[in-house]
C-alpha cells in the first residue's frame, strides 16, 4: 500500500513539473544549437602495450594505437625504464 502511495506521489510531483514547463514562458526561449566544434571532438584512443619476458630474463613488447607520436614516446619511456637502450 505505501509503495502504491510513494509511486502516485512521484507520478503526480512529476507531471506537475512538466506541465508547468511546458506551460511556462521558458520553454519558448528554449533553442537547441549545433555545434560542429562539438561533433567533431573525438576521444584520444590509449596506447596499448603488451609486455612479454623471454626465458634469459628479457623484456619485448608489442605497441598498438592510433598516434604514431604517442606510440614513439611510449616505446622510448620503455626503454628508458627497462634500461635497454
Amino acid at each position: 500500500m505505501q509503495r502504491i502511495i510513494f509511486i502516485l506521489v512521484t507520478l503526480s510531483i512529476s507531471v506537475i513539473f512538466t506541465f508547468n514547463y511546458a506551460f511556462s514562458g521558458d520553454s519558448k526561449n528554449f533553442q537547441f544549437k549545433k555545434q560542429p566544434e562539438i561533433q567533431n571532438v573525438k576521444p584520444k584512443k590509449p596506447v596499448r602495450i603488451k609486455l612479454k619476458r623471454t626465458v634469459e630474463g628479457k623484456y619485448t613488447w608489442d605497441i598498438t594505437g592510433d598516434d604514431a607520436n604517442e606510440i614513439v614516446r611510449v616505446d622510448k619511456r620503455l626503454r628508458k625504464l627497462l634500461n635497454i637502450e
